[in-house]
């Protein structure tokens, strides 16, 4: 009877070993900054994680998104309703904790248009940053690998218990204002001017993107940025490259982490996803100037650089 007890409760203890590694695997999330849709697709059930989505393109949640994720509008929960800003800091407590988001919860992000507006959190895990959020990881490839994957969606909005998120700090030195730009671009020697848009934007052929509306008045870059487009750091399916890749790409445009790095497109969406690549995956000090193109291009007395020879919008 004795030995059958004992046996009992070796059985037992087993089991309870065997749940309890089960769950910590389960809920410790990969280190790095990324996970991949395998990963995500193991752990969906996980109540230490909270899924986010924060697409560029209206109704692409509603008709089907991760399930369980929830949904940021990157217009009005992530930026200021009333200035040009970032959400504030009451309203950013105030909407992780309507999503369920305690400050030991794992956040996974993910957006559409590889992750540009994921990226920065639409400013996704820039702002999740600046507000230092702890556990912040971007799903890599997005959206559109997912569903490549032909991996499941969901159309139900989630519901969630309401947590209590407070932010304990707010790092602004990820975020570069005109001011530093302009101190660069008059030869400070603080930073390094990364200008992440497409050789068109930059030499000044075009204002912006195709089927763009916000325009800046004038056209053409910083001077002294130089120009490595944001498509170049991902790869076909929009994943990420390699860390050595990455490397060997900035390296190439002399932007190699030995001075702190500031990187703008046009109203700092493409330029999030750079700043993400640089910081989080390469290491290098990185800021992202959300002001952008929208900003320089508008403000008087900046000195631009426009090889095309593009003035006030036209030749």
């Amino acid at each position: 009877m004795k030995r059958l007890l004992f046996s009992a409760k070796v059985l037992l203890q087993a089991a309870v070993i065997t749940v309890l590694l089960a769950f910590s695997a389960l809920a410790a999330a990969p280190e790095g900054p990324l996970v991949t849709t395998d990963w995500l697709a193991k752990n969906l059930k996980d109540s230490k994680l909270r899924i986010i989505e924060v697409s560029v393109n209206p109704g692409v949640y509603e008709r089907g998104h991760i399930p369980g994720a929830v949904n940021f509008s990157w217009h009005s929960d992530l930026n200021d309703k009333v200035k040009r800003d970032i959400v504030s800091r009451s309203d950013f407590e105030k909407l992780l904790s309507n999503a369920g988001v305690a400050n030991d919860t794992t956040v996974i992000l993910y957006g559409d248009t590889n992750n540009w507006f994921a990226a920065w959190g639409a400013w996704g895990a820039w702002v999740f940053d600046i507000y230092g959020v702890k556990n912040v990881k971007l799903l890599d490839g997005g959206r559109v690998k997912w569903e490549k994957e032909n991996r499941p969606l969901d159309n139900r909005v989630p519901e969630y218990k309401a947590a209590n998120y407070k932010v304990s700090s707010i790092n602004n030195a990820l975020r570069a204002r005109l001011s530093d730009v302009v101190g660069v671009a008059n030869g400070d020697g603080k930073a390094q001017l990364l200008d992440i848009r497409s050789s068109d934007e930059y030499e000044g052929k075009v204002f912006a993107p195709a089927g763009i509306q916000e325009l800046s008045i004038r056209a053409g870059h910083v001077p002294g940025a130089v120009n490595v487009p944001w498509g170049r750091a991902v790869n076909e399916d929009g994943t990420f490259k390699s860390k050595a890749e990455l490397q060997a790409l900035y390296s190439s445009a002399g932007v190699d982490g030995k001075l702190p790095v500031i990187a703008y497109c046009r109203i700092g969406e493409r330029s999030s996803h750079t700043w993400f690549a640089l910081s989080k995956i390469l290491g290098y000090q990185a800021k992202n100037y959300d002001g952008s193109w929208t900003e320089y291009g508008n403000s008087v007395g900046v000195p631009i650089e426009n090889p095309a020879g593009t003035i006030w919008a036209a030749k």
